[in-house]
């Protein structure tokens, strides 16, 4: 087991169970418990969980947004899956709007090597893209970061969405059904989805099997809203032909 894989088991185990001991995880993925005392405070330290004595606990709590750094321990394989499959369906001159989030992130990394002009809604992606060379255009919203999460807010986010015009909006989904539609765990996130929906011609939602059927608190609009929902293995059936049947093209990788 990688490294990677080691410490997002590691964290999903502490969040679902709410903690675990430096044994319990040694004998899960077969590491030594000095390995994983050393994993411990590497996520601690990342702010994904909370080190205490012989062990660890979650940082989460119930109906909370996970933490960044938490969740890009999580379903790495599939995101990366997902993005490629993504920026498969953007062509090459296209103009793009992408959205906060793990995955997006990842096909940020994909779109950087593409002759496509970009605007990313986080401070991670527009990190990546402002990295040398590249053939991706960069424009860079106005905004205010969103602690801890890098996600662009508030009125000069929504001014910079308004002003524009996009080809497609590639949209991270912190919950997607048919009887909730897309949902978000903040506020003036959801507000920022609604503008970049807004500004594109064409929307693809990016989200692993686990956002499917979930529902958070902020509404951003109806499922209809997305035109292509690319999701993995994990996906619900009956939630991905509830979509289809509304009119959504959904691909799983």
């Amino acid at each position: 087991m990688s490294n990677a894989d080691r410490h997002g088991l590691i964290a999903k185990t502490v969040r679902d169970s709410g903690r675990a001991t430096v044994q319990e995880l040694a004998e899960l993925t077969g590491a030594s418990e000095m390995t994983i005392r050393r994993d411990l405070d590497t996520l601690a330290a990342q702010g994904v969980l909370e080190r205490v004595r012989g062990g660890a606990r979650t940082l989460l709590l119930r109906g909370e947004e996970p933490p960044f750094a938490l969740r890009a321990h999580e379903a790495v394989a599939a995101k990366q899956r997902i993005a490629a499959e993504i920026c498969a369906l953007i062509a090459d001159g296209e103009t793009v709007v992408l959205d906060s989030g793990t995955t997006c992130l990842e096909a940020a990394r994909l779109l950087r090597e593409r002759p496509v002009t970009v605007m990313p809604l986080s401070l991670q992606a527009i990190h990546l893209l402002a990295e040398p060379p590249g053939p991706a255009t960069l424009i860079v919203p106005g905004g205010r970061p969103r602690a801890a999460e890098g996600a662009l807010t508030g009125p000069l986010t929504l001014a910079s969405l308004a002003a524009l015009r996009f080809d497609t909006a590639i949209i991270g989904c912190c919950g997607l059904s048919t009887a909730d539609g897309l949902t978000a765990y903040d506020l003036d996130d959801a507000a920022v989805k609604k503008a970049a929906i807004a500004s594109a011609r064409r929307v693809i939602a990016a989200a692993d099997g686990s956002k499917l059927g979930h529902t958070a608190h902020a509404h951003v609009g109806p499922a209809g809203l997305v035109h292509t929902l690319v999701t993995d293995t994990t996906a619900p059936t009956e939630e991905v032909t509830a979509l289809e049947a509304g009119g959504t093209v959904v691909r799983t990788v």
